[in-house]
């Protein structure tokens, strides 16, 4: 089958080199530039996008924001809307699809304008976290309103670009789930993993090394499929959980979604019996989806640095993936995979290792 992909950063070439693995021919469209390349080709090729869309069999994507042209041009190429997943670079209507399908979100509101925020603040009873509508990743674009807080003064920041309110929650931790739907309606999805955020970016995940409660890994499964069989969706999708209280009394409340292969995703290349990347492309080109087998696995982002110390590449218990990005303080230029016993020992290697991969700002 031939694949192209809008989007050639890490995500585009790491799924194009799993098509290819999987025998299928891969082009990544770089969205930046507008040309057509080939896997990990600096050098464009003499092709069009219209002439990629029609040598492809079908068309994916890297990310949602999904340019105006490959939607219009590749409609007829990709296996769902194109332009429902793209509106959901809009939080109001990723918000507006939760309540929709529901699944539990935490309660929010919209606001288009300074004055309307200014006076959903002034009005509201709890604390509030601010998200621009669109735009805005690893914890840009959000801001918190606190009681006591200048309401102006805040809604004539944030109120520049519409945006949604959401209630601040009071979580214990956050996890994510990732799996795949298939065009027949299938899915399978990995076990529920455990992400620590600093200042609004993924730092690291664990995966396989907490007993996980089977009533949360139901209820993820549960959102997947409500959230997937709405979009009428095919391929990898990851949801981003709250979790709230603990114990017998835990719950999980849905943050946002990535309908794509996504970051808290990469311990697959390493800690299971099939990564998230190969399974989207199973998922795309028919194939059945497979019985996940996972092993205990640290996902160590490696941000704003020049590159991997050379004894992480040699060391027996770990696997690096470095994206060949100029590193700048915030951005996420590779990731470290170990393969760890248990929790405490994804702690240690934390400890040691995340300063030193790690300059967030």
């Amino acid at each position: 089958m031939k694949i192209l992909f809008s989007g050639d950063g890490q995500l585009g070439q790491m799924l194009g080199a799993s098509a290819i693995q999987h025998g299928h021919e891969c082009l990544l469209y770089s969205t930046r530039s507008q040309q057509v390349k080939p896997l990990s080709a600096q050098l464009p090729l003499a092709m069009t996008l219209a002439e990629a869309i029609d040598w492809a069999d079908v068309v994916s994507w890297e990310h949602e924001d999904i340019p105006a042209e490959v939607m219009t041009l590749a409609q007829h190429k990709f296996l769902m809307d194109p332009a429902r997943i793209q509106r959901l670079t809009d939080r109001r209507a990723e918000k507006k699809l939760f309540d929709d399908c529901r699944v539990p979100t935490s309660p929010w509101q919209s606001y288009q304008s300074v004055a309307e925020l200014e006076q959903l603040l002034q009005r509201s009873p709890h604390d509030l976290v601010l998200k621009a509508a669109r735009g805005g990743y690893d914890g840009k674009g959000q801001w918190r309103f606190r009681s006591g807080d200048d309401a102006v003064a805040l809604a004539a920041e944030a109120g520049q670009q519409a945006g949604i309110a959401e209630q601040l929650i009071a979580f214990d931790h956050e996890v994510s789930l990732v799996g795949a739907r298939g065009k027949d309606g299938s899915m399978v999805c990995y076990p529920l993993i455990t992400n620590v955020h600093r200042q609004g970016i993924l730092s690291y995940s664990v995966a396989g090394a907490t007993a996980i409660p089977a009533a949360l890994q139901h209820e993820a499964e549960r959102c997947f499929q409500a959230l997937t069989d709405a979009l009428h969706y095919v391929g990898v999708l990851a949801i981003e959980f709250f979790v709230v209280g603990a114990g017998d009394q835990a719950q999980l409340l849905i943050n946002e979604i990535a309908p794509r292969v996504h970051n808290s995703g990469h311990w697959t290349m390493n800690g299971a019996s099939c990564s998230q990347f190969d399974l989207h492309i199973r998922a795309l080109t028919g194939m059945p989806l497979p019985q996940l087998r996972v092993q205990p696995t640290l996902m160590l982002n490696v941000i704003g640095v020049d590159g991997i110390p050379a004894g992480l590449w040699h060391h027996p218990q770990t696997s690096c993936h470095w994206y060949n990005k100029s590193p700048q303080p915030g951005r996420k230029v590779g990731h470290v995979n170990v393969q760890i016993d248990d929790l405490e020992s994804a702690v240690g290697w934390v400890e040691t290792w995340a300063e030193r991969l790690q300059t967030l700002a």
